[in-house]
């Protein structure tokens, strides 16, 4: 399945924007959330093809989240990429476990980002 939407998941509002803006020249259609509440209105409104997921956000955590979405029938199918700044290989291997298909420590590299998108669709 081509990805096209992307969901992307983070309280900062300048990551947001960042992800959006390299998103966006990559071609893709960017939605965004401001936690785990938002995200998973969002994931019913309209279901993406990816979700960029941050760990450390108020009120749950991306790992959390990741759990929640990737065992969920409904929305198991999505892609999860974990985009974090908790780059200790004890997050990276906890977060594969929650179901992420791919795991980036920020600061993001637009490149990187868009050729692992690349190899997931």
């Amino acid at each position: 399945m081509p990805i096209k939407k992307i969901l992307i998941v983070d309280d900062s509002k300048t990551e947001r924007m960042a992800l959006a803006q390299i998103l966006s020249k990559g071609g893709y259609a960017v939605s965004a959330a401001e936690g785990p509440d938002e995200a998973l209105a969002r994931l019913a409104q309209d279901k993406p093809d990816l979700i960029l997921m941050d760990v450390v956000m108020p009120g749950g955590n991306g790992f959390q989240l990741t759990r929640t979405i990737s065992r969920n029938p409904d929305y198991a199918d999505i892609p999860i990429i974990i985009c974090t700044s908790k780059g200790q290989e004890t997050d990276r291997v906890w977060g594969m476990r929650q179901g992420a298909r791919d795991y980036i420590v920020k600061p993001i590299n637009g490149d990187d980002l868009i050729a692992r998108i690349q190899a997931l669709g």
